[in-house]
């Protein structure tokens, strides 16, 4: 049977079209759509148990995976099969999750599952783009109870215009790199990286994509309606006791706000509220608890949260007595680590992370193999998150998503900072020792000053600060909270990350939980973001005014030479002898890449003493050193032969020449050592190749004076014949005559006969 297929299409408005499909592909999921863009196609399913589990969160797993054979291609690794997402495949479930789930019902806690797989790759077309749309489009044709359509667009700017999922080739020309996640009626997640741009900027290309995020979400509802919109499945809700709640809410609601302006430490703070949570519960029976245990905590934290909410909006007080926009009390120190190439520690309140910078060569750049993007980065940062770095006790699985994530914010917000020039591949490494607040941002200040006390010449440094929001939309009061405490993190309606320089934003990441949020109120908080920021700059610039002029004595030195192509062969040598033995010798690092555009030998040499790399250099100087024709050039005899001495120019050590026997005086020379000896210096002309014999000339007879009385030996008569038993007058046909040899086999039988014989 043929199937039936709905289709809608999205116009970008610049010639290029989005396609959502449905009715073909994967239909005992409980929706699935295929999202086209020029050839790239990505596949979505979604699938939603319709029993609950027994947790009290939504199980919910994004996965998004590109699969090799989409662009034609066979995954690395030995099994050649997909395996473990990579880091770029990890970062766009991110992005996806972070807009589906505040949308599902927070009583929903059945295990959901949202795949989306690319199937097909275009050059010109970045798939993580278009993962938002596709999985809220699947969703759209479940039965899933969900809020409302969303989608996420990315958004550039080039020469001042703003482009819609700009290309890969365009990102380039941008000085804007943002992803949006919105509904039809709010954005909802922000992320990016920008080119120092300012805080009103930021805020028109927000707007800009949530206008074409509107006509996507518009196409959804087209979609689910031309399929058919399925009835939202019924599910076992939470119980709920509106009684049971204002009972607990008066029982709480003053003694929390008591304590959260009292203005206590982490420990203590945590402390009291769970004291106070152990009294609310022990005033009920034992019945009443097995009755209704589970929705005292519910209600509890519900109280907790309406007072700290209050109490902010009332007084302008935060849980550690701090006002809005107050930054906790920064300490930094660089050069902790001595045996680092850079180091330093940044600690912000109860947040602390130890940096530290790796310096190397090409080879060490982390390389990036995905089916829709194969490259390398020569800057990039690892962040790790320890269990202890807040009091707990966990296993360790390998690197959770949100290393990933926080990592890779890090990395935005540096890397526009390290200058093309710099020769390294640099790694930055963030340890969070403690985290109460942002450990993302006190990453970024940590590795700034670790990048300056390596050395690395930062075209300016960078802070980062963790902002939040508490609103009130009935009575339109709102508080933008500078420096954000983990507690605050959880029950505002707005967290964001901003980072940037004096100048201007370099990376941002938003999560806005309130609906409706008003761009003048983002912008607001934008700029108290900004007076954050300098300030926490200043704070580093007095640890570490600029970055250091060198690098440091046991941090490797990076020498970059060009040569030309023919000469990458005479450096490597035969089996790679030549530069293996050179390392060796030096006791550095040689890597040799070829330019793709002029194809010149880049070489770079790394290592920690510089009489190895001026070795090297020697080596390359003499490998290029070409002796120019009528030129004089000091020389070294290295080796004596009968006819003539090797000699070594002194400019460049290990480029050799014979200097014959003829050419050392003008006087016949019967033996060499007459003339010159082992390790004698003396001045040779170099005369070019000789047409003769192929082979470089050079004299050393040319630069003395002609004896007196010094006649020429005659030159060799070329006229002679075979009478006179000379060599030259040899022809074509008897050329061996003299010696009777070459009418030999005139004499003899043929080797037939023979054999007949």
């Amino acid at each position: 049977m043929i199937p039936k297929v709905f289709k809608e299409v999205i116009d970008l408005g610049d010639g290029r079209t989005i396609s959502i499909e449905t009715g073909k592909l994967a239909k005992q999921a409980h929706g699935s759509v295929v999202v086209q863009s020029g050839n790239c196609m990505l596949l979505c399913t979604v699938v939603s148990n319709y029993k609950q589990s027994d947790v009290d969160f939504l199980p919910l797993t994004v996965d998004y995976r590109e699969k090799f054979a989409a662009s034609g291609r066979y995954p690395g690794g030995f099994f050649k099969r997909e395996a473990r997402p990579s880091d770029g495949e990890v970062l766009t479930m991110r992005l996806v999750d972070r807009v589906l789930r505040p949308l599902f019902p927070k009583d929903y806690h059945a295990e959901t599952q949202v795949m989306i797989q690319l199937m097909s790759h275009d050059e010109d077309v970045m798939p993580d783009a278009m993962a938002g749309l596709a999985a809220s489009a699947a969703i759209q044709l479940s039965d899933f109870p969900f809020e409302c359509p969303i989608s996420e667009a990315r958004v550039g700017r080039i020469n001042g215009e703003f482009v819609i999922n700009p290309t890969r080739a365009q990102l380039l020309e941008s000085d804007i790199d943002m992803m949006i996640g919105a509904s039809a009626d709010s954005v909802m997640m922000v992320e990016g990286e920008m080119d120092e741009i300012s805080e009103e900027e930021m805020a028109e290309a927000i707007k800009f994509a949530h206008e074409a995020i509107k006509v996507q979400c518009a196409a959804q509802v087209r979609l689910a309606e031309a399929f058919g919109k399925k009835e939202v499945r019924e599910y076992a809700a939470e119980r709920e006791d509106d009684d049971l709640a204002k009972k607990i809410h008066d029982l709480a609601y003053d003694k929390v706000y008591a304590i959260a302006k009292a203005g206590s430490a982490k420990h203590e703070r945590t402390a009291a509220f769970d004291t106070i949570k152990e009294d609310i519960k022990a005033s009920f029976s034992e019945e009443e608890l097995a009755d209704f245990g589970g929705m005292v905590s519910k209600y509890y934290y519900k109280a907790e949260k309406a007072a700290i909410r209050d109490l902010t909006l009332n007084e302008g007080l935060r849980l550690d007595g701090r006002q809005t926009d107050e930054i906790r009390p920064i300490w930094c120190e660089v050069d902790y680590l001595p045996s680092t190439h850079g180091s330093a520690i940044f600690t912000r309140g109860e947040t602390q992370a130890l940096a530290t910078v790796t310096l190397g060569t090409s080879r060490e750049a982390n390389q990036i193999d995905m089916p829709s993007f194969e490259g390398e980065e020569r800057f990039y940062l690892h962040y790790n998150f320890p269990p202890f770095s807040t009091g707990e006790a966990r296993p360790i699985r390998g690197t959770s998503r949100r290393e990933v994530g926080h990592g890779n914010l890090a990395q935005r917000a540096l890397k526009g900072m390290v200058p093309d020039e710099c020769p390294y591949t640099v790694r930055v490494v963030s340890e969070v020792l403690e985290s109460n607040g942002s450990s993302s941002m006190a990453t970024v200040c940590a590795g700034t000053m670790a990048l300056m006390d390596a050395g690395v010449k930062l075209k300016k440094p960078v802070s980062g600060i963790a902002m939040g929001l508490i609103s009130d939309g009935a009575s339109g009061k709102y508080a933008v909270l500078s420096d954000i405490l983990g507690d605050e993190d959880h029950l505002g309606d707005m967290d964001f990350k901003v980072t940037g320089t004096a100048d201007g934003i370099t990376a941002c990441q938003m999560d806005i939980k309130v609906k409706g949020l008003s761009y003048e109120i983002l912008v607001n908080a934008l700029k108290q973001a900004r007076n954050g920021r300098l300030h926490i700059l200043e704070k580093l610039v007095e640890t570490i005014a600029e970055p250091n002029a060198e690098v440091k004595a046991h941090a490797p030195k990076m020498i970059t030479r060009v040569i030309p192509n023919e000469f990458i062969g005479a450096l490597i040598g035969p089996g790679g002898k030549v530069i293996q033995e050179l390392q060796k010798a030096t006791k550095t690092t040689i890597v040799i890449n070829e330019d793709p555009i002029t194809e010149e030998g880049i070489v770079e040499i790394l290592g920690t003493n510089q009489e190895g790399i001026d070795a090297v250099l020697t080596k390359i100087d003499s490998l290029l050193f070409k002796p120019t024709i009528g030129g004089s050039y000091q020389v070294k005899v290295i080796k004596m032969l009968d006819f003539g001495a090797v000699v070594e120019y002194l400019d460049a050590p290990g480029n050799e020449t014979l200097l014959h026997v003829s050419e050392l005086a003008w006087e016949r020379t019967e033996n060499v050592s007459d003339v010159v000896n082992m390790g004698d210096v003396f001045e040779v002309k170099y005369f070019g190749v000789d047409p003769k014999t192929r082979k470089e000339k050079v004299s050393r007879k040319a630069l003395l004076e002609k004896p007196e009385g010094y006649v020429a030996r005659p030159p060799r008569d070329n006229s002679r014949d075979s009478r006179s038993g000379g060599r030259d007058s040899r022809d074509n046909r008897g050329s061996r005559d003299n010696r009777g040899r070459d009418d030999r086999r005139d004499d003899r039988k043929p080797r037939e006969d023979k054999k007949e014989d």
